[in-house]
């Protein structure tokens, strides 16, 4: 059970390596993946670097993890991803958002999945 924690997690990570590099390599298919235009001049200076920050900080962390007795990695991960679901449901409930569940439902998903894969492997040294 704890190989399908660690395979779980590593395929969570690969993916944000994945939109990450996007974000570098294709910005316009990245912005447009997550609903959003890609902005001009410092707009997209700012949109990419924090964008692929996110995602290539997540990998990292997920990657940190999967030593043994470090799945505490994982913490930082799940909260990202709790705080991204909270803070578009807040956007649609108090702002000028549209609802977005395509991204809540997997932000919350993937949480969860991290939450049960550092569960399962907190007892490793």
């Amino acid at each position: 059970m704890k190989l399908a924690a660690r395979l779980v997690s590593i395929g969570i990570g690969v993916l944000f390596l994945v939109q990450g590099a996007r974000w570098l390599l294709d910005p316009t298919g990245a912005a447009q993946g997550l609903g959003m235009d890609l902005l001009a001049g410092v707009g997209a200076s700012t949109q990419i670097g924090d964008m692929g920050a996110f995602f290539v900080s997540l990998a990292i962390m997920i990657g940190l993890a999967q030593r043994p007795g470090a799945s505490r990695w994982l913490h930082p991960p799940i909260l990202l991803l709790c705080a991204a679901a909270v803070m578009r449901t807040l956007a649609w409930a108090v702002g000028p958002a549209d609802l977005a569940p395509q991204f809540i439902v997997p932000e919350v998903v993937m949480a969860a999945l991290l939450f049960w894969a550092a569960r399962l492997r907190s007892d490793e040294t």
